[in-house]
């Protein structure tokens, strides 16, 4: 977790390329099989790092199928106050906006339902409340059936 995390901080400071690269030497370490809780981690970051929302989207695949076999009790090994349902809400938004970059506004919109209803397992405060204002952006941009990125949109361009 601890080389993840190096990984995504240097991709928040403009090294897109370099972080990416470290955590794909990441991912191979730790292989389709390796712990969950690392495989969703890191997808769920490594899809922040791409541009093309079809690399993006097939990285957040990863994380969201990665967090289903992620265990309430493998997360609080890591750490005690975490709950995997409260990843849910951010693994859906950012698949319903991955499909809404790439037209496909149904799926969008399945994804974004999902985000709903995992929002009451987020925390109250500033992140809290960044994903709820987040997940309501992207369902009236569905609506609207605009593809453009948002510009609060994680990632290299953000």
């Amino acid at each position: 977790m601890e080389a993840i995390g190096a990984a995504v901080a240097e991709g928040q400071t403009g090294e897109a390329e370099a972080a990416r690269r470290k955590l794909l030497d990441l991912w191979s370490a730790i292989g389709p099989t390796g712990d969950p809780l690392h495989r969703c981690t890191l997808a769920h970051h490594l899809a922040d790092l791409h541009e093309d929302p079809a690399q993006a989207l097939a990285w957040d695949v990863r994380a969201l199928d990665a967090a289903d076999a992620v265990t309430e009790q493998r997360l609080k090994e890591h750490h005690a106050g975490l709950r995997i349902a409260a990843f849910y809400p951010s693994l859906h938004l950012n698949l319903a906006d991955g499909y809404r970059r790439l037209g496909s506004f149904d799926a969008a919109a399945e994804h974004i339902d999902a985000a709903r209803g995992h929002t009451p397992d987020l925390p109250q405060g500033a992140y809290g409340d960044l994903l709820r204002t987040a997940v309501e952006q992207v369902a009236e941009a569905v609506t609207r059936r605009d593809t453009t990125r948002r510009s609060s949109a994680p990632g290299p361009t953000a």
